[in-house]
């Protein structure tokens, strides 16, 4: 029975140390393309993707009259010709909410088929590099590096001292 127990604590133990040393999971911004006005005509998007800075793992949620306007992806040459003939992938579900995931690490251009192109209903996505994660400010002792884990270990070592001590 005290095995039993001490493998628990030690499995604890384990999944404590796993957690407390992991790296904090990092999840994409979404973006409501457009803004408040979202992808309709008479929006400047060249100006509105200007003003953002789009990642890898971002997500693009285009909301729209789906009577109106729909979304197509093209290469680079079509996009600035507003050619809709053969699209790269069209996003267009039909429901006027439409998601795109920025999953690729290259400039995607996006356009409506519905005459607004030339209307400036178009835009490009530069996907920038990801910021180098941020250094924390020198310590002054070493033993301050460590007092984040401190906690956690203590509650683990207790744990697993109380099971081996007195239950045995």
């Amino acid at each position: 029975m005290a095995m039993g127990r001490t493998s628990v604590a030690l499995a604890s133990c384990a999944a404590t140390l796993i957690l407390v040393m992991l790296p904090e999971h990092v999840s994409g911004k979404r973006f409501i393309v457009g803004g408040n006005m979202g992808w309709t005509s008479n929006v400047n998007y060249t100006l509105w993707a200007a003003n953002q800075t789009f990642y890898l793992g971002d997500w693009l949620y285009f909301m729209y009259d789906r009577n109106q306007n729909d979304i197509l992806e093209v290469n680079k040459t079509n996009y600035e010709t507003c050619n809709a003939e053969h699209p790269v992938h069209n996003y267009t579900t039909g429901a006027g909410r439409d998601v795109v995931e920025l999953n690729v690490t290259h400039d995607r251009y996006f356009i409506s088929s519905k005459g607004s192109c030339y209307g400036g209903m178009k835009m490009q996505v530069h996907l920038s590099k990801m910021p180098p994660s941020p250094r924390a400010a020198p310590s002054k002792s070493a033993s301050s590096a460590l007092s984040p884990l401190i906690f956690p270990v203590a509650v683990t070592i207790a744990a697993v001292w109380d099971l081996l001590l007195f239950h045995v």
